[in-house]
């Protein structure tokens, strides 16, 4: 990826890139693995952040020891695209803790969603007294996850 593409140089994509494989690492180590000093790292740091390329830092978790042994890829679709509906189901999805993405798509479903939940009897649950009470939701398709081969929210940076 050229950093002319996004507004940012080589350092910076970097910085990036680091910090997806480690978010906790401190300044110290970061200067360190870039050969600079602290101070202009920091302030790339800083500006990365003030600018919204990094948007925040979270832990990576293991979904199942944490007690989320489902995952289900959802087809949503709505017969009518107009009106305040549409608005209403994306602001409600932002609410839900067990929708992990929603994506707006093109082709056969209107929103593709990752949920995650306990087991089958709670996906069942969840179906039925939440997805198909938001606004508009005219038809339900899932998928289970059989098994995860990859799964990351890391940005081919490199």
């Amino acid at each position: 990826m050229k950093s002319s593409q996004v507004g940012l140089d080589d350092v910076d994509l970097r910085i990036v890139a680091l910090l997806q494989e480690e978010g906790r690492m401190s300044n110290a180590r970061l200067a360190e693995r870039l050969h600079l000093s602290e101070t202009p790292v920091w302030r790339r740091l800083r500006r990365l952040e003030d600018e919204g390329y990094i948007t925040g830092y979270e832990a990576r978790t293991d979904r199942r020891k944490l007690g989320f042994g489902l995952v289900a890829f959802v087809q949503i679709n709505f017969a009518n695209h107009t009106g305040e509906q549409p608005a209403q189901f994306e602001a409600a999805i932002q609410s839900i803790p067990e929708v992990l993405s929603c994506h707006n798509v093109s082709g056969e479903a209107d929103y593709f969603l990752q949920v995650v939940t306990r087991d089958l009897d709670a996906y069942g649950e969840f179906v039925t007294h939440v997805l198909r009470k938001l606004p508009g939701v005219t038809s339900i398709r899932s998928s289970l996850a059989m098994r995860e081969i990859k799964a990351t929210s890391r940005l081919p940076l490199r």
